[in-house]
């Protein structure tokens, strides 16, 4: 059997019962949250006659079965097809030779901000979309960097040293509606929020592992991911009277998650998880979708992209744009890729094919224009619709 029709029938079949996916019924597909997919037959026959908790055939991870949701880029794929069941090929519009589909203009460059010397190995970067300030979180002397709309420095921050607001190790950074800079800081495991002046006016030190992704929402709470602990926080404060309220865990038994996302229309949030290796040169990244409630509404790794899209696909950004679609940076080829809506999760529409070295960050600014971060040429790169 050719490797690619080896490859279709284990993305068309359950790998336990070995029965064919179907839209509905008992062969419906279904995601567990290690990433794996079962029928919904077999999701039901391991979680027992409770069904209440089910052991991954595969990986072992134990999940509760109102944790599964169906998998939707498998429910699509099994439309295109049509009851007649034509080949994985032909429906994604590939070649036998896996061509890709030409990619669309996208977006063009505006702005570069940066280089070495005023950023030194950025991590980081978040919009002020009020003001259209720029906040980048980098490795010099003083660790955050403000840019003006239009690329001017307007102001540095963050010395790097022990003191209370001092900040050791930026990882990321985010900006609240109400105008503060939140950044998490690897170097003493905490949390830290400034003015737009360098003001620090709060740190929270207690109860985090690796605090790592962070991103806020549109009433000022604060979205982070401990990547050591394996969970998603919601962090509330009263960042003008300097005052902490409380941090909820809302999301346990995640995977090294990094980079995190909430739409500032419907309150999805997405997460970027970095999955152990299994082998060398074998890591990956998983994109995992939630509702506002933290509904499980989709996931997809490095693996299951590639079997959709024309090359593997290593996330390390991501971001919503206006429009509550979902963009990722790809270090793999150097691109910057839209995966669609969380209902239609995943497609695949290349906004940036060129012009990137190492894409760490994203983020949309005020007037829609999409900042990527270059850890490569320690630069920022501001594209506008072409």
């Amino acid at each position: 059997m050719a490797a690619e029709d080896e490859a279709e029938l284990g993305l068309l079949e359950c790998r336990v019962c070995f029965e064919r996916y179907g839209p509905g019924g008992q062969r419906r597909p279904r995601n567990l949250p290690c990433g794996h997919v079962l029928c919904r037959g077999c999701v039901g026959a391991l979680g027992g006659a409770e069904r209440r908790r089910l052991e991954c055939p595969f990986c072992r991870r134990v999940c509760g079965s109102a944790e599964t949701s169906d998998c939707l880029p498998l429910l699509q794929l099994l439309e295109v097809l049509g009851p007649a069941g034509g080949s994985v090929p032909s429906a994604l519009g590939r070649s036998g030779g896996g061509a890709a589909a030409p990619a669309p203009a996208g977006l063009g460059l505006r702005l570069s901000l940066g280089g070495w010397g005023s950023l030194v190995n950025p991590t980081g970067v978040a919009a002020c979309r009020r003001s259209g300030r720029l906040a980048v979180a980098h490795d010099g002397k003083k660790r955050i960097h403000v840019f003006g709309p239009s690329g001017s420095c307007l102001q540095r921050f963050g010395e790097r040293g022990d003191a209370g607001n001092d900040i050791k190790y930026p990882l990321d950074v985010t900006v609240t509606s109400d105008g503060h800079v939140v950044v998490t800081d690897g170097g003493d495991r905490s949390v830290k929020a400034f003015d737009f002046e360098g003001r620090g006016v709060l740190a929270i030190r207690e109860g985090f592992c690796l605090p790592w992704g962070v991103d806020a929402t549109p009433e000022s709470e604060v979205i982070l991911t401990d990547s050591e602990a394996g969970a998603l926080y919601r962090l509330t404060a009263d960042f003008r009277k300097g005052e902490f309220k409380k941090c909820q865990m809302i999301r346990s038994q995640l995977i090294s998650p990094r980079g995190v996302a909430v739409s500032q229309t419907s309150g999805a949030i997405v997460v970027i998880e970095h999955l152990k290796a299994q082998g060398p040169n074998s890591s990956s990244t998983r994109v995992t979708i939630f509702s506002a409630e933290m509904d499980l509404v989709g996931q997809m790794d490095s693996f299951g992209l590639n079997l959709f899209f024309p090359s593997k696909i290593y996330t390390t950004a991501v971001a919503f744009d206006k429009e509550g679609r979902v963009i990722v940076t790809d270090v793999c080829s150097q691109a910057v890729i839209c995966l669609g809506k969380p209902e239609e999760f995943p497609t695949f529409n290349p906004l940036i094919s060129h012009g990137l070295s190492y894409p760490v960050g994203l983020t949309y600014m005020a007037n829609n224009s999409l900042a990527v971060l270059d850890s490569g040429d320690h630069s920022i790169k501001i594209y506008s619709s072409t």
